[in-house]
């Protein structure tokens, strides 16, 4: 994956991949590909242990969003300049982009399932706390935006078809597979081609980026991991969602920011510089809860 990723990067770098065709390429991944792959993993036989699972996922989820938003709110204080921007990027992970590849790709279609739980609360909390973090009120309105999110739609429809043990025919069901299976390397050849835009010298000169990094990287996927190992949870679940909050900065943070004029291009290196370094960190963080487990 960090091998596509560089390739992207050097897509990006060369112009083979324009900002314009970086947006169609993003919008093709977010709008078919991912949750393509999301409602492909529900299309498994029904069984106790990945319905027990995914309930796990649900309540872990939510329980692991709550203890990142207070623990972020109190490290990072609102005497920082750009505490909103930072908050957010420490909050929110890109845990479609980056963790639905990379979970795949480890622990195939059981894990996919346990992650759409962490991306359907994602989803939404990122269109109405995150949203309310960026613009600095509150505003609930953009909560129906987020239940329109194609991923959340596929997190609906998959589960109604899973629990009523609706089977796609085999010919539309191994096309649908054809093309959610290049999720994980167009999602890195978009990331890697966001990447190759951002000043990385510019970027590090901000300390807003060691704290982000620290935090979004370590400290929130450390913090979800202890908090689960509470439990009696499946080791599966509390890995997938370990990963998941260890994921680079959400890429929603960019557009946010630009919606409410607050330096999207400081929230562009967040995501650009953590992408990089989570090349590292994901791996790392992997091995530690598996050898832990």
């Amino acid at each position: 994956m960090f091998i596509i990723l560089l390739l992207g990067g050097f897509c990006g770098w060369r112009g083979v991949i324009t900002k314009s065709g970086l947006k169609q390429l993003s919008t093709v991944e977010l709008h078919i590909v991912n949750p393509l792959l999301i409602f492909m993993s529900y299309q498994t036989e029904l069984n106790k242990k990945l319905l027990g699972g995914l309930a796990w996922s649900f309540g872990l989820a939510a329980v692991s969003f709550a203890a990142t938003i207070v623990f972020v709110t109190l490290v990072i204080p609102k005497k920082r300049q750009d505490y909103d921007i930072e908050r957010f990027a420490s909050i929110y992970s890109n845990c479609g982009f980056i963790g639905i590849p990379l979970i795949n790709g480890i622990y195939g279609q059981e894990g996919v399932l346990y992650l759409t739980a962490y991306i359907t609360l994602f989803n939404l909390l990122v269109w109405t706390h995150g949203y309310m973090v960026m613009k600095g009120q509150r505003d609930f309105s953009a909560f129906l935006s987020a239940l329109k999110n194609p991923s959340v739609i596929a997190v609906v429809i998959g589960l109604i078809f899973y629990l009523t043990n609706i089977r796609l025919p085999s010919v539309p069901a191994s096309s649908l597979e054809l093309v959610a299976s290049i999720n994980t390397p167009l999602a890195m050849l978009i990331a890697g081609a966001t990447a190759s835009q951002t000043n990385f010298l510019k970027a590090m000169k901000n300390s807003g980026i060691y704290i982000v990094s620290g935090m979004k990287l370590i400290a929130v996927p450390a913090l979800c991991y202890g908090l689960m190992r509470l439990t009696h949870a499946p080791e599966l679940v509390i890995i997938t969602l370990t990963i998941a909050a260890g994921c680079p900065v959400a890429t929603t943070g960019t557009m946010f920011a630009v919606l409410f004029d607050k330096k999207p291009e400081r929230c562009s290196e967040y995501f650009a510089v953590t992408t990089v370094l989570s090349g590292i960190t994901l791996p790392l963080l992997t091995a530690v809860c598996v050898k832990l487990m």
